[in-house]
């Protein structure tokens, strides 16, 4: 029997074979390895898109077209699956994850892009007929078809609960991030209505992408020479950052290629610039990275700590992070060395460093504009099992520092449970005292009370890093 006529079809209309089209099949398999393989997304995107370039599929626009279908969809997916759950007969848990990342996607193109709805419509059903097959591609069809009837801001009125009933839940519906994540950067932040809704929606846009000129091996003001007005700009609180343009591509870079320059979120720079600058009685030769990788923040500090003839220790517990780590700090002028151990059973000596940095292991919770699928990963349980080795981290951290000397406690979350709480508790177990590190962000508004620094995407269009630096008084 032939293909065709195994294929179900209306009478005197002929069988016709689905059409692949390369962007949405693309985005689609991006998703797949998010959902199957707790993957990243600027992990997977990126040699999906070379590969498609390789072979001819892709252009510029495509690739364009492809990541926000992509990032689209993962940063909406729970104002999505509301909706989705309203136009379906059946809990979305019934409903295959293939399927729904086809829906999602889907509805991503009807509600949170400009593309027709009858296109949205159709190249959603041909990608179903091509990935799942044409009895699911209906069932495609049909859902499709009843989210099309209202816009993005109908729909929320219609599943998000009123704010006045159930704040938390409607922040969560409105700006797609689950209500314990909204509850903990509420929290976190303080305040009222504006400033979490404001706080959410940074979360949901699309970051721009930050250049480090390494210290001692290029500058801001050449990067920016070479990449020109139209392409680049100065960092809004960092003297080493540069801001590319949308569309930039930092792999292009001869100075990124050569390692020269890195991609680090201004965030990121401003931990490592105000740990360097702390004040410190007595000497300053040596620096501790306890936790490197993959080695941004120690190739910053490694080079800023070669001006002053200091060598930097970097440490990372798992060895091929270790050797990103050891990749980043190829070239540094000054002395460093890279070593492969755990940070809580460290080789070397208490007291041996002037200045140590501990950007300890977290949620990631302040990262969610660069990795949207996180959001949907994170439980609160996750907490229990970082507290730990938050603490940890931060008593070594103690220890390993000299009497006068500096520790950096720094973490990607504003969560209180891996900020405040953790500082707070290992504080009062040791002879130190907390530094006001507000002073070593020059420039930098809105740093609160003090002494320890919360960075927020939305007042500092960074990623929301947290700092406190702690001296050893005994």
């Amino acid at each position: 029997m032939s293909e065709q006529s195994r294929r179900p079809s209306k009478p005197g209309k002929p069988y016709r074979r689905p059409q692949k089209d390369p962007v949405r099949m693309l985005a689609f398999e991006a998703l797949r390895a998010v959902d199957e393989r707790d993957a990243y997304a600027n992990l997977v995107l990126p040699p999906l898109l070379r590969k498609a370039r390789e072979k001819g599929d892709f252009d510029g626009r495509d690739a364009a077209l492809a990541t926000e279908l992509v990032y689209g969809t993962l940063r909406r997916q729970g104002t999505y699956d509301a909706v989705i759950a309203a136009c379906v007969d059946r809990p979305l848990r019934e409903v295959d994850p293939p399927v729904l990342d086809v829906l999602s996607l889907g509805v991503h193109q009807l509600l949170g892009t400009r593309i027709p709805t009858h296109a949205a419509v159709s190249a959603s059903v041909e990608l179903a007929r091509v990935v799942l097959g044409d009895g699911r591609a209906k069932f495609v069809n049909a859902v499709l078809r009843k989210v099309s009837q209202h816009d993005l801001e109908t729909w929320i009125e219609q599943v998000a609960p009123p704010y006045d009933d159930d704040p938390e839940e409607n922040l969560a519906v409105v700006h797609s991030h689950p209500r314990w994540v909204v509850s903990a950067l509420w929290d976190a932040l303080g305040g009222g209505r504006a400033g979490i809704e404001d706080l959410l929606e940074a979360d949901n846009e699309r970051p721009e992408v930050t250049l480090v000129a390494r210290p001692g091996r290029s500058t801001a003001g050449e990067l920016l020479d070479v990449l020109g007005e139209e392409s680049a700009l100065p960092g809004r609180w960092s003297p080493y950052a540069v801001r590319l343009s949308e569309g930039g591509e930092p792999g292009a870079i001869d100075a990124v290629r050569e390692g020269r320059a890195g991609v680090q979120d201004e965030g990121s720079q401003l931990v490592a610039i105000a740990l360097a600058n702390a004040p410190l009685d007595g000497p300053d030769k040596a620096w501790l990275d306890g936790c490197a990788g993959p080695g941004g923040k120690a190739a910053m500090l490694a080079g800023l700590a070669a001006e002053r003839g200091a060598l930097l220790l970097a440490s990372e517990k798992l060895p091929h992070r270790a050797g990103l780590v050891a990749k980043a700090l190829a070239g540094n002028p000054g002395p460093y060395q890279v070593i492969a151990a755990d940070g809580t059973r460290p080789p070397w000596r208490s007291g041996t460093f002037d200045r140590v940095l501990m950007d300890v292991p977290c949620t990631g919770l302040g990262a969610l504009r660069r990795r949207p699928e996180a959001r949907w990963r994170r439980r609160p349980q996750d907490l229990e099992g970082f507290a730990p080795l938050q603490r940890g981290l931060l008593r070594t951290a103690l220890d390993s520092v000299r009497v006068g000397g500096v520790v950096g406690y720094a973490t990607c979350s504003p969560h209180l449970a891996e900020t405040r709480a953790v500082v707070d508790d290992v504080v009062k177990q040791h002879a130190a005292e907390l530094i006001d590190a507000r002073p070593l962000l020059p420039g930098v508004p809105a740093l609160g009370d003090g002494p320890d620094v919360q960075l927020w995407p939305h007042l500092h269009g960074t990623d929301a890093m947290y700092l406190a630096l702690i001296r050893r008084t005994g």
